[in-house]
């Protein structure tokens, strides 16, 4: 009955919430967007961003008919933002990047409900909690390059060069607020963003990420009371 009750209790509120897996192909997408050129970056990273929504409702389950509609949204979304960045043309790339910075908010959205969901934490909520980090860093990347390819100026100030690699190391020096200064955003537009993003950094890390490590413990073990020694119950008796 015990075992019943026990299976009972953790059974439907303890699917998914393994994020180990999704840590580390979000650590992959990151060093792929890094070491390679920009065009190649740009069309992988949509069928990559939305392997990760999928992935991370894998470890997120919702409820209903909720995961049907969003995979099938992610599916043909991620085909239309395919073509678009296929066209070669400043209008579709931004299309393309404007759609994986929806994919990763969802995604992010997705991570962040289930952390707050669960009752306990775990080190499973850590990683999650640092895989949430690392999409809200790759969505504002996203959005630095549908900037730079729907405007007509220059994102960076004095001409540095643009490109994934660029603006994904922008996008992570501003969210940790390390301001290195050497990639500055030119227009208002990007400065604007890039002021949400460092005003989002921290908070993530002051509240969420804080309090999952504040509250962090390791699973629960018999005490060395709780085991009997020999004789033990005569000596009660």
């Amino acid at each position: 009955m015990a075992g019943r009750g026990g299976r009972g209790r953790t059974g439907p509120s303890q699917r998914g919430g393994r994020y180990g897996l999704l840590l580390a192909f979000l650590v992959g997408t990151y060093l792929f967007s890094a070491f390679n050129g920009r065009h190649l970056t740009t069309e992988v990273q949509i069928g990559l961003f939305a392997l990760l929504l999928l992935l991370a409702m894998r470890s997120s389950p919702l409820p209903g008919r909720w995961p049907l509609v969003i995979c099938t949204v992610t599916v043909v979304g991620s085909a239309a933002a395919l073509g678009a960045a296929l066209t070669g043309t400043q209008a579709g790339a931004g299309a393309a990047d404007l759609w994986k910075a929806l994919v990763l908010l969802m995604t992010a959205v997705v991570v962040v409900r289930r952390i707050l969901a669960k009752r306990t934490v775990t080190i499973q909520s850590i990683y999650g909690a640092l895989s949430a980090y690392l999409i809200v860093g790759l969505m504002f990347a996203a959005c630095y390059a549908a900037i730079q390819e729907l405007s007509q100026t220059d994102f960076f100030a004095n001409h540095q060069p643009v490109n994934a690699q660029t603006l994904q190391y922008f996008s992570f020096t501003t969210l940790t607020t390390l301001g290195y200064g050497d990639f500055t955003a030119a227009g208002s537009g990007g400065r604007s963003i890039a002021v949400m993003e460092a005003l989002t950094g921290q908070v993530f890390l002051a509240t969420l990420v804080a309090r999952l490590v504040s509250a962090y413990r390791t699973p629960d073990r018999p005490l060395p009371e709780d085991v009997d020694g020999p004789g033990d119950d005569e000596d009660r008796d």
